[in-house]
């Protein structure tokens, strides 16, 4: 299935004629993937309902998942929300005509799975970490917010990449000198 672009002409009452461009529509996968299954459609806040739903996402599958593989598991969806995550932004950039669109939120899933690599399966740690990712996010600490200035997909999702192995480095700190518990 191609994807069209329509162009049509319109006449306006005193300004004369003026062409009017749609931007094709990202494929059906790609919105899917970008938007992390719905969750960047909810207001307000979508990139923190992304994480959020990443974390409940990861709690469930990390049920499914014998204790040995926990980490590789986790390592590989991260893996995946970047390879997936940067072609569908791209795509989904496009069509919207924006630059980092917010509803956009594989960037999100990635970053806080990172964030939560290594972490015990507990509430403390989903708690802790996504509270680290969202802060470093925002915040956007050197050079997460230089990461930005990558051209499409790529800036959308490595800037958050970033802030995922800045959350993963202090939830590693905090596991490290006992400050979460065991």
């Amino acid at each position: 299935m191609t994807n069209k672009t329509s162009e049509s002409s319109t006449t306006a009452p005193s300004s004369g004629p003026e062409l009017v461009t749609t931007r094709p529509r990202a494929p059906l996968w790609a919105t899917l993937v970008a938007t992390f299954f719905g969750a960047g459609r909810i207001r307000p806040g979508p990139g923190t309902w992304g994480s959020l739903a990443t974390v409940l996402v990861w709690f469930v599958v990390s049920r499914a998942v014998p204790g040995r593989w926990i980490i590789p598991v986790n390592v590989a969806l991260a893996a995946l929300a970047v390879a997936v995550g940067i072609p569908s932004a791209t795509r989904v950039a496009r069509s919207s005509g924006l630059k980092d669109p917010q509803f956009v939120v594989i960037d999100e899933t990635a970053g806080q799975l990172i964030t939560l690599i290594g972490a015990p399966l507990a509430w403390k740690s989903f708690l802790v970490g996504f509270i680290l990712f969202r802060a470093f996010d925002i915040v956007k600490p050197f050079p997460v917010r230089q990461l930005e200035r990558l051209p499409e997909g790529t800036g959308i999702v490595v800037d958050d990449v970033a802030a995922g192995l800045y959350g993963l480095a202090v939830m590693q700190l905090l596991l490290h000198f006992g400050l979460l518990g065991h």
